[in-house]
């Protein structure tokens, strides 16, 4: 990314001269009059969204090759073509058409035009009248004119009215400022079927659990913010680390939201990549079309019961399959807490259980879609590689390496809530390897262990960790903490710290950036531009479009 300040001269007798500094990131230009609206801290979602077209423009490539083959295939051997074309099919040219709804500066749009191969037309959206003034100047400037459009319009009514089959998108990216949750229905609706839905997410103040309430009324869920027991302080640091617990639970909040969307139109998603990163999460997801499958997505959302003492979760489906010959019959599962002693407490440090979702459950990344990604960014030259490649790397291996389990724990807040000295996390992963489990990280928290094993396991390896360290959780814990009384059940496994080669993690193997540091004084999302309309009341506006389509 780069900048530069140049003049520009009115007419006129008394001649102004107005500074327009010009932006540049990746192959695109961007030129801004006043005060900067850039966030650089984006790049990173920007250099990622770049990415995954480009590989969903080679798939999508690929699949229209393959269905040309097989078609000429059924023609050479004399079968009759079918009477009926695949209504879900829109014209196909070989190129891929894009959305960009809530365009700004035209930044993405821009860097879609010039950096992701066979596209053909490229809509960049937005309901102010300067930020389409900047688009088209945008536009000229880059010399794209050819391939992006600047429209004015509702974000909303915009994809609403590219809903019919031939006019549909082959990707529609949503990077709204807070919640994308009022462009969901619309969205869904104007992705073609195999397309993909980019959606970005930053009101971390609601997926945090800081208002249940708001949560509920913008994605039909419920969290919690998941605090540790009450004799335990934590920290500025400590509280970050809970949030971005809760963010990887926003993460399936809004999946979620999204495929409830879409199952209102026989639609249903496939998640590609989703990601907690910085102060927003980002998602990317195939939109697909069939009453059969949609029907199944019952089966991949759930609540989850979470300790409000020890964190411990459990997650219960919505749906059960039937199975065999009953695969077409769904029915509610019976319900039988594992996490639930007969008191209605934690079986583990006996306190009060709290239900949080619905959330998706089912994975919510496509390892042979991530390991594409790393294939193609380790095939880049480094002449052409973008920005944020070194951190790119990084955050996919670690996500290519995730287990599939439903959210995490972090081992220093288990360690903090039965008050023992904070072991080396390769240490806790290599108990677990020897105990015959699977662990993993998570790319979204340094200190996250994804585990299949149960929770007896990872208690018994905290109450070792205690044994060995001569804690007396009498003088340490008060009666009713929760760390009482997961120190007074005795330890049932063996436990094996010694390491093991499983334990290290590829991404540290190698060196790789994982984590980015919360540093400068305008780190996370800026204000709000001035004059835009707010999102949300956009399409309630009273507003001469007329004029905007000259």
């Amino acid at each position: 990314m780069s900048a530069e300040n140049v003049g520009a001269a009115g007419d006129g007798e008394n001649k102004v001269k107005e500074e327009i500094t010009i932006v540049q990131e990746g192959k695109a230009k961007v030129g801004f009059h006043g005060p900067v609206f850039y966030n650089p801290v984006q790049e990173f979602n920007r250099d990622l969204t770049v990415t995954v077209l480009r590989q969903f423009s080679d798939d999508h490539q690929k699949f229209q090759k393959e269905q040309a083959e097989a078609q000429n295939s059924k023609n050479s051997n004399g079968e009759e073509p079918p009477k009926k074309k695949n209504k879900l099919a829109i014209n196909e040219d070989g190129k891929i058409r894009i959305l960009d709804a809530l365009s700004a500066s035209g930044l993405r749009a821009l860097r879609f035009s010039k950096e992701v191969p066979n596209v053909g037309f490229i809509m960049a959206n937005d309901f102010s009248d300067n930020a389409v003034a900047s688009i088209q100047e945008n536009v000229k400037l880059n010399e794209v004119e050819d391939l992006v459009e600047a429209h004015f319009g509702d974000a909303v009514m915009t994809m609403m009215e590219h809903r019919g089959i031939d006019k549909r998108f082959h990707a529609v990216d949503l990077d709204p400022y807070g919640t994308a949750s009022t462009f969901l229905d619309s969205a869904v609706q104007c992705v073609a079927d195999r397309g993909i839905l980019m959606v970005t997410c930053t009101d971390m103040a609601v997926l945090c659990g800081n208002t249940p309430e708001a949560c509920y009324n913008k994605y039909d869920a419920v969290t919690t913010r998941m605090k540790c027991c009450h004799e335990v302080h934590f920290s500025a640091r400590n509280e970050q680390q809970l949030n971005k617990t809760i963010i990887f639970q926003g993460l399936r909040i809004l999946l979620r939201a999204i495929d409830s969307a879409a199952n209102r139109y026989t639609r249903y998603i496939e998640p590609l990549v989703s990601i907690s990163v910085d102060f927003y999460v980002r998602v990317f997801v195939k939109v697909h079309t069939g009453a059969f499958q949609a029907k199944q997505s019952g089966t991949k959302v759930g609540t989850v019961l979470v300790c409000s003492g020890c964190h411990a979760m459990e997650p219960l489906p919505m749906l059960k399959r039937g199975e065999n010959n009953q695969e077409n019959k769904y029915s509610i599962p019976t319900i039988r807490h594992s996490l639930t002693g007969s008191d209605s407490l934690c079986v583990h440090c006996s306190h009060r259980l709290h239900q949080i979702g619905p959330i998706y459950l089912a994975p919510i990344h496509s390892k042979p879609f991530v390991t594409s990604l790393l294939q193609r960014l380790k095939s880049t030259p480094e002449a052409e590689r973008l920005g944020t490649h070194g951190r790119l790397q990084g955050v996919l291996t670690m996500v290519n390496e995730e287990l599939d389990e439903i959210l995490y724990y972090e081992h220093d807040q288990m360690a903090n809530t039965v008050k023992v000295s904070v072991p080396k996390a390769q240490s806790v992963r290599s108990a677990i390897l020897h105990a015959g489990f699977k662990v993993s990280g998570s790319h979204c928290n340094p200190r996250a262990i994804k585990t299949n094993a149960p929770m007896q396991l990872i208690w018994d390896i905290y109450r070792q960790v205690a044994k060995d360290t001569n804690v007396d959780r009498e003088k340490r814990h008060a009666k009713e903490s929760a760390g009482y009384t997961i120190l007074g059940h005795p330890i049932t496994n063996t436990i094996n710290f010694s390491l093991h080669p499983g334990a290290i993690e590829q991404a540290k193997k190698e060196n790789l950036v994982r984590f980015q540091c919360n540093k400068g004084k305008n780190w996370g999302p800026r204000q709000k531009a001035k004059g835009s309309v707010n999102s949300t009341k956009a399409g309630f506006q009273l507003t001469n479009v007329e004029e905007h389509k000259n």
